[in-house]
Formats: structure tokens, C-alpha cells, sequence
């Protein structure tokens, strides 16, 4: 719950966020049902069955966990996990790689046409 607090404090998103999530208990405790509902945002859990309701996030994780992993990542400690992810995710995958499923651009190419395109 911390990481999507300080998210959320970070970007500030409008009402209407989808979580993707799985079933896990930390999803779907009352403590962060309770968080989503006082930042507006929608929690995004597939079907029972239907592992393919969440796909893409799920790709995501995949594909987070095969490319840190490939990198030879190798963590001592939680903090160690935690600072080789955020520069992963901060100084390569949001900013460097390409995602067939926004037309071969960035996460930061889409969120900047998104802003500057705002009606």
C-alpha cells in the first residue's frame, strides 16, 4: 500500500484510475478496498476463470521479472530489490523501451502526448 500511496501523491491522477490487480489478499483487504475508494480509483481484477481479463498488466510483470532477472539482478536485501527496480523502471523501461502495444513508443512518449493533448 505504500508504493500506491506515494503514486499516487506523486502523479496525482484523476479520479477514475484502474489498479490491475490480482486476487491476492493485499487487493482485496478492506484496508486497500478502503484506499481506493478515498482515491477514487477502480480496482481492475479478472474474472474468476478468465486469466485473460488482465493480460497486459500481467505481460508487464513478466516482462519486468524477465529483463531485471536477465541483467544478472541479484539483491542482498529488500532495499538493495528496491533501488535496482526503481532504476529499471525509472532510467530504462519508462524512458528507453519500446512497447509494441502503444505503437513502438515509451511509457513517457505516450504519458507526454497524452498531456499535451488534452482538450
Amino acid at each position: 500500500m505504500t508504493a500506491f500511496t506515494q503514486l499516487m501523491a506523486v502523479y496525482q491522477p484523476p479520479p477514475g484510475l484502474l489498479v490491475h490487480a490480482d486476487w491476492g489478499s493485499q487487493y482485496t483487504s478492506e484496508a486497500f478496498t478502503t484506499l481506493l475508494n478515498r482515491t477514487q480509483a477502480i480496482a481492475s481484477l479478472s474474472r474468476p476463470s478468465n486469466p485473460y481479463d488482465n493480460a497486459l498488466a500481467e505481460s508487464g510483470w513478466s516482462t519486468l521479472k524477465t529483463e531485471l532477472l536477465l541483467r544478472g539482478a541479484c539483491f542482498a536485501n529488500i532495499e538493495e530489490a528496491r533501488l535496482e527496480l526503481v532504476k529499471y523502471l525509472d532510467h530504462y523501461y519508462n524512458t528507453q523501451r519500446l512497447h509494441s502495444a502503444s505503437g513502438y513508443c515509451t511509457p513517457l512518449e505516450v504519458e507526454l502526448h497524452y498531456h499535451f493533448n488534452l482538450p
